[in-house]
């Protein structure tokens, strides 16, 4: 063999020597990494089983999110009826708790002005997010007694929760007292939570270029009341977003009610989905949850991030669902707030018929299919 010839493969055995050496020695460091939460858990009842131990393949993931249709192995059960095995590594199914937080710097403080549970069926698959009024009244559990405090409106669960109130110090912080008393009250379990605040969306939201959304009619959110934020006017029709515009069309509700704002949110939500499922976006996706990691106050690890995003351009129009518990549940009220010493405003709702709608989408049995397609 020629002398050259030998010492190239020389060469290339010894990368390839070297290369099995140090894959041998960080995989498992990568492997921890990727499964690591990025926050502190919410330490309940979860239906996600413990992630596997093998590592997620990042690239294999990206490739599956450009692939318009996937091949599902099928498992065979107990009973031998085989079913779907879950696609994109994930769970058969995970539900988590997803908070737009209205605050602007951090996560120390500020309501949750959104509350939405998704529950994501990783064998159909199917996503059906679902949409609680913030202003329920409900009984906030496990705060600081000498604080006088055990009830509130539904948002202000995540508010006590926060670091910088001091009225809760167990696990989770704000998206754990919200978790907890939405299981209180509403039988409501999740498994993980993902609460965004107001600068981490904008900033979300203009990553991706601004979104296009379509309004059938107009949107006010004008207001002149100087304790009122005046969120500006958005023409009926087609119309391209930034961010600071995403969020103040996601926030209006002054002229009209919650139930309206969920709607506006909505919209704002499919067109980033749409945005993100672009196949030119698609492959940005991990860097993006690289850039966006420490904005994000969530327990999940990159390995679910990963999973999640694999699924999303996987689903067919009919099997993602956004969906609110029925306006007509529900009517203005007042109730006596011991804190503040007055009355505020609440919506007031038979909690047991809540909650039987809640154990029927925990079963995946409502809503079934919802009347027109969530996202156009």
């Amino acid at each position: 063999m020629p002398k050259t010839k030998k010492i190239i493969l020389y060469f290339f055995g010894t990368v390839a020597v070297l290369l099995i050496i140090g894959g041998m020695f960080f995989y498992p460091r990568l492997k921890v990494q990727m499964q690591k939460p990025l926050g502190p858990g919410l330490d309940m009842p979860t239906s996600t089983p413990a992630e596997s131990a093998q590592l997620p393949q990042v690239q294999n993931t990206v490739e599956a999110t450009l692939t318009p249709k996937s091949t599902v192995t099928a498992i065979p059960t107990l009973e031998g009826t085989p079913t779907p095995a879950p696609l994109c590594g994930g769970p058969a199914l995970m539900f988590i708790l997803g908070i737009g937080a209205d605050s602007g710097q951090d996560y120390k403080y500020g309501l949750a002005d959104a509350i939405r549970i998704a529950r994501v069926d990783f064998t159909i698959p199917k996503v059906t997010v679902l949409s609680i009024p913030r202003d329920l009244w409900v009984e906030i559990p496990d705060l600081d007694p000498t604080k006088g405090v055990d009830h509130g409106k539904l948002n202000q669960a995540y508010f006590f929760g926060g670091e910088g109130m001091g009225y809760y110090s167990g696990p989770g912080a704000g998206p754990g007292l919200l978790a907890r008393t939405l299981s209180l009250n509403f039988g409501i379990q999740v498994d993980h939570y993902g609460a965004v605040n107001m600068n981490t969306f904008v900033k979300i939201v203009d990553a991706v270029g601004g979104i296009d959304v379509y309004l059938e009619k107009p949107v006010d959110g004008r207001s002149d009341d100087p304790a009122t934020v005046d969120l500006g006017y958005f023409n009926a029709g087609q119309q391209h977003l930034n961010g600071e515009a995403a969020l103040r069309l996601s926030r209006v509700r002054k002229l009209y009610n919650d139930f309206a704002r969920q709607d506006f949110q909505t919209i704002v939500l499919c067109a980033l989905k749409e945005k993100l499922t672009d196949p030119a976006i698609i492959v940005k996706v991990p860097k993006l949850i690289a850039a966006f990691k420490d904005s994000v106050q969530t327990d999940l690890s990159p390995s679910q991030l990963m999973q999640l995003s694999c699924l999303v351009p996987q689903l067919k129009q009919e099997n993602l669902i956004m969906t609110g518990l029925p306006q007509e549940l529900f009517e203005p009220s007042r109730v006596y707030n011991e804190r503040q010493k007055n009355t505020t405003f609440v919506m007031d709702a038979d909690y047991d018929v809540i909650r039987d709608y809640i154990a029927r989408f925990n079963a995946g049995e409502w809503p079934d299919q919802p009347d027109e397609p969530s996202c156009p």
